[in-house]
């Protein structure tokens, strides 16, 4: 099919693909068809809403292979649900009495647009697969095509989305410069809370990356430079239930032993018991525009801290978040890679009139494709029946606690 012009926009929280994946549709696009005009609007949906966007000059295309070395997104980001008219009002985004969708599909029209890209999540990429279904009622052929950004690794039914990887790999980079704190007091307590609302991929991932390279370095333990300090202790993820008097008394151990601790937490891992105390206080709990609870209200790395502190006698407590550090960085080999496969896939989709988003289908022999949107959700849980994750609660002398169903 022809293809005459594309629109690009990222959305939601930032991965560590963002960039790169914009740089990789704009120089796969030159590479097939330089006559075909992009934009990319500021801001995600904000931006599609305000009319603002970005033209892709000569001289962006030239460039494009720089957006590779960089974090973010460089045409920005925003948390916006079309679908919340309210919201959308309160922030000035439409005018009242108007709906979103329409405001965004007219904006679409406007710029003659025949292909948008979404580079996103779940609520991202539905959001897109809503508006086209609009805009086809009014007779605008609009072909949406996503790629799944999120470091949380949770799309359905994509077996691993965007930037995940390197997020990964980061918050063990981040890790390795917080781990020694341990020295700045007996019996210290460190909590690693990473990023992660219903899927423990991440924190898992991130906790199976830094104990791997505690197996690789030297250590002194003569003079209390051990592996047993700076290793993983515990790992919480919100798929597997967490009994914390026994995990007291087990990390009570370690802390006797090597004056030590250290928990990799995700941050979904308890929320829904800690919402449903706060509930039961009387306490109004604090949501976006997407209902999720928000992350920063509950607070899940400081409850536990709070609660282990006073379980295993730890004097110190110091709760560290990797999730900002992580989210922003550029992307590793591995993603490359795979955002590499992703966009050229994307725009050999674009050509041949298909819409959904790409990534490889669980569901379909792992075969990389345009997974139909209304196969895409998120809150996909992690698998916590992988092999190298029970290498990794093994290896630690963690025993496996009960799965948990938070499938969504």
């Amino acid at each position: 099919m022809k293809v005459k012009k594309v629109g690009i926009l990222t959305a939601g929280g930032l991965a560590p693909c963002l960039s790169s994946a914009i740089g990789g549709l704009i120089q796969r696009y030159t590479e097939i068809d330089p006559d075909v005009e992009i934009i990319c609007y500021k801001n995600g949906y904000y931006g599609l809403l305000k009319g603002l966007s970005y033209q892709v000059t000569p001289e962006v295309r030239k460039n494009a292979g720089n957006l590779h070395l960089f974090g973010g997104s460089p045409i920005g980001n925003s948390r916006v649900k079309l679908t919340n008219i309210k919201d959308c009002v309160k922030r000035g985004l439409v005018k009242e009495g108007e709906d979103p969708q329409k405001v965004a599909a007219d904006q679409l029209v406007k710029d003659g647009v025949d292909v948008l890209h979404t580079i996103g999540g779940d609520d991202t990429n539905t959001a897109a697969a809503d508006l086209a279904a609009y805009l086809a009622k009014n007779d605008y052929a609009l072909r949406v095509i996503g790629l799944p950004k999120t470091i949380d690794n949770d799309v359905y039914p994509i077996k691993q989305s965007l930037g995940a990887y390197t997020a990964a790999e980061h918050g063990a980079n981040y890790f390795e410069n917080v781990v020694a704190e341990h020295n700045s007091s007996p019996r210290m307590l460190i909590v690693h809370e990473v990023m992660g609302r219903h899927c423990g991929w991440l924190a898992a991932y991130t906790a199976y990356e830094y104990h791997k390279r505690q197996k690789c370095r030297y250590w002194v333990p003569e003079l209390g430079l051990s592996r047993e300090r700076h290793d993983v202790h515990a790992i919480y993820v919100p798929e597997l239930s967490i009994d914390l008097e026994a995990e007291a008394a087990r990390l009570r151990k370690q802390l006797d032993e090597h004056d030590a601790v250290n928990i990799f937490l995700s941050e979904g891992a308890g929320v829904a018991d800690i919402v449903a105390k706060k509930e039961a206080a009387g306490e109004e709990i604090v949501r976006d525009a997407f209902g999720h609870v928000q992350l920063d209200f509950i607070n899940p790395g400081a409850y536990f801290a709070k609660q282990f502190k006073e379980m295993i006698g730890a004097e110190k407590v110091l709760v560290q978040k990797s999730g900002y550090y992580s989210r922003a960085a550029a992307a590793n080999a591995q993603d490359l890679n795979l955002i590499k496969s992703c966009t050229d896939k994307a725009v050999e989709a674009a050509f041949a009139g298909e819409s959904g988003v790409i990534g490889h289908d669980e569901n379909n022999r792992d075969i990389l494709r345009a997974c139909e949107f209304e196969r895409v959700a998120g809150g996909k849980p992690f698998n916590t029946e992988e092999p190298w994750f029970n290498e990794l609660l093994s290896e630690i002398g963690q025993p496996k606690g009960t799965v948990l169903d938070t499938s969504h």
